[in-house]
């Protein structure tokens, strides 16, 4: 066992209890989880503040003064340790409350002189510091950098002394313990055309930097050095898949070439023709095909999909198209069926909803292949549909499914696994896609259809209520339709449905000459069909509804989205809701109505609406705010298990991590030259779960 892989409990200063502790509350198990425990910050302490100097508006700072008095003072919860510290311009009230208490009075000294640190507060007039830090001159004297690292801890650590500072303590001792360099994982050659500083300084200088210079230097070469493994393990995926992987073979096109001659209803654009080709290249290469078609909502993605069908029907082999919801299955259809019909193509669909006698024939259908082309929800993952030739499966909405359902779509073609296209209308910034779908090829939509106007976003608040019902009306009164989306956070919230119904009664009211419907997620699928039926054939005006219709709902009449509560929403779903308008010819609207108090994120997202329509510029404003974990949901969280990279400010080191990381595999995919022998060693670490020195899920 190495020097790493050391039990944390062994290091000076730790044992068992604080040992136990580290684990359960930070997963830091070994010496090296330790030292990969990075500061999220550091505080610059080349200031020292007269006492005099201090108000409530100073962010954190260090005065320099003797301990006068210190003593327990209250009962009960509201039991807390006051001392104070002088220097020649004032006296200064320091607060400890609860579990603190006990850890400072043993560490306290009356006539000691203490660097504090802390954030100044204005308290019954007078400023005072809560839970200060409190360094003695001496301990102060022994700290390398004015640059203090600040990391992450949690209550429980705090109450046995593993504040901050604890755990900076901790490093310290183990780093002067290190008597062994921590093993270089990068080929000497990358470091050489990046300037990256070796491992060991890099680690040393991160916990401890001498200035910011060496700091960005050690912050550099550990973020390179995460990335580089994430795109080695996401490029090697893909380079064994398509090795081991054969695939449908989809060379004739008469079926295309037809549909393309006398049945497409518009003019392609230039970014759909070359993902048509991209996609045509992949399925007549003989190897299986894996790619991400990410484009805007409205940018054509299902006619792209459905040629993509064609070529499968026209090689003797059947499709499927898969979308996360029935109302947008039920759009697919509607949208393809005429299309398959001209061509005389058999096309269904398959829901939860589909009658005993309906399913009957299309299982029949789909094993003696008369059935080509099958439209579904979840209910096309069920054991049960099996198919004849699955040759291509289409995955709409792809953040909607997990890995094991496209895994579970694979498995319905025993002699070759069918080639498989994951769509998705919500734009995800570059960085993200190289990250989480950096096994699939990725194409991308990036224009939308001639004669489309860009829909126009105002933000109005409810004061503004009565001249927004006003604009609704005169919408109305030239023919169009208008949805008012209300936010429910969980199917169960009813606090968000009462909102609904209590909006639903407003606009009743303030409308009585028109006709209302309303859809959410609580009512049965065929009453909300219902429902969005008589909208779509304009026997009601106006749509009350919940984010059901968020994905995939194509009403061209339709040239108002009023979003209430908009600043409960987060941008891609403002995006998503905003994208159900601007499908027809005529101009249209997207009001954001919001309450009058904002907080400082939610004015960024309401002005970054107003300001664009691209959703890739909105993507990356998202993931500034809200950071990857939270922007793909739990499902790919584990990729991103990133330990000191941020996906939305490190673009460009993922870019060159990534194409360092082609260039290696192209050259030597067995990782069998020397100069690659420190890779191999470091992925043999990690899949024995051992020291892992660039930790990836």
């Amino acid at each position: 066992m190495s020097f790493f892989d050391t039990k944390i409990e062994f290091l000076k200063g730790v044992g068992p209890q604080r040992g136990a502790t580290l684990q359960t509350e930070l997963r830091i198990f070994t010496y090296a989880d330790l030292l990969q425990h990075y500061p999220f910050r550091y505080d610059d302490r080349s200031k020292i503040y007269s006492i005099a100097e201090l108000h409530e508006h100073l962010p954190y700072v260090q005065v320099r003064g003797k301990l006068v008095h210190f003593g327990v003072v209250g009962e009960g919860g509201k039991k807390r340790m006051v001392a104070y510290v002088q220097d020649a311009t004032g006296e200064l009230e320091l607060v400890w409350f609860r579990n603190a208490i006990k850890y400072v009075e043993k560490q306290l000294k009356i006539g000691e002189e203490y660097i504090v640190f802390g954030k100044p507060n204005l308290y019954n007039n007078s400023i005072n510091v809560t839970h200060p830090e409190m360094d003695t001159i001496e301990e102060a004297s022994r700290k390398i950098s004015t640059l203090q690292p600040v990391y992450s801890s949690t209550e429980k650590l705090k109450n046995i002394g593993l504040d901050s500072k604890g755990i900076s303590k901790l490093i310290y001792t183990l780093l002067q313990q290190l008597k062994e360099p921590i093993p270089e994982t990068i080929p000497q050659y990358i470091m050489q055309r990046h300037g990256l500083i070796p491992k060991t300084t890099a680690v040393q200088l991160i916990h401890f930097p001498t200035n910011t210079d060496r700091l960005e230097q050690a912050r550099y070469r550990l973020k390179f050095e995460e990335l580089f493994y994430v795109q080695i393990r996401l490029i090697s995926l893909k380079v064994n898949r398509k090795n081991s992987f054969a695939g449908h073979i989809f060379r004739t096109i008469p079926l295309v070439n037809e549909f393309y001659k006398h049945h497409l209803p518009f003019t392609l654009t230039d970014a759909q023709k070359k993902v048509i080709r991209e996609i045509y290249s992949d399925m007549s290469s003989g190897k299986q095909m894996n790619r991400l078609l990410q484009g805007d909502v409205g940018s054509g993605k299902t006619m792209v999909a459905f040629i993509c069908m064609l070529m499968a029907v026209d090689n003797n082999a059947q499709a499927c198209l898969m979308a996360p919801t029935e109302i947008l299955a039920d759009q697919h259809l509607a949208g393809l069926k005429p299309y398959a019909d001209a061509l005389g193509i058999n096309i269904a669909k398959l829901s939860g909803s589909s009658k005993k006698s309906e399913r009957t024939r299309i299982h029949e259908q789909l094993l003696n292949g008369t059935l080509h082309l099958l439209v579904g929800t979840h209910a096309l993952l069920e054991d049960v549909v099996q198919f004849k030739n699955l040759g291509l499966c289409i995955i709409d909405e792809q953040h909607r499914f997990g890995v094991a359902q496209r895994a579970k779509m694979w498995a319905k073609n025993k002699a070759l696994p069918p080639h498989v296209l994951v769509m998705t209308a919500t734009p995800i910034p570059r960085t993200l896609a190289m990250t989480l779908y950096g096994d699939l090829d990725l194409s991308v939509i990036d224009q939308m259809p001639a004669g489309r106007k860009p829909i126009q976003t105002v933000h109005r608040k409810d004061a503004n209520r009565l001249a927004v019902f006003g604009f609704m009306r005169q919408e109305i009164q030239k023919g169009r339709q208008v949805y008012v989306v209300y936010p429910l956070i969980e199917e169960n919230d009813k606090m968000a449905l009462k909102d609904l119904m209590d909006g639903y009664e407003s606009i009743s009211r303030s409308f009585p000459d028109y006709q209302l419907s309303i859809v959410h997620g609580k009512m049965k699928a065929a009453d909300k069909d219902y429902e969005m039926q008589r909208f779509i054939k304009k026997e009601t005006q106006i749509m009350v509804a919940t984010t059901v219709i968020e994905v995939g709902v194509n009403v061209p009449n339709a040239s108002v989205m009023v979003i209430e509560n908009a600043e409960r929403f987060g941008l891609a779903q403002l995006h998503q809701l905003r994208g159900r308008v601007g499908r027809g010819a005529e101009q249209s609207y997207c009001i954001l109505m919001t309450k009058d108090y904002l907080s400082t994120d939610g004015k960024v997202r309401i002005s970054t609406m107003c300001e664009t329509t691209n959703g890739f510029e909105i993507a990356d404003v998202d993931l500034k705010l809200r950071g990857p974990g939270d922007l793909m949901g739990t499902q790919q969280s584990g990729i991103l298990d990133l330990l000191i990279t941020d996906l939305a400010t490190d673009g460009d080191i993922l870019k060159q991590a990534r194409a360092d990381a082609e260039e290696l595999l192209l050259m030597d995919n067995t990782l069998s030259y020397p100069q690659h022998i420190c890779i191999k060693q470091q992925i043999a670490r990690q899949q024995q779960n051992s020291t892992n020195w660039a930790r990836i899920s």
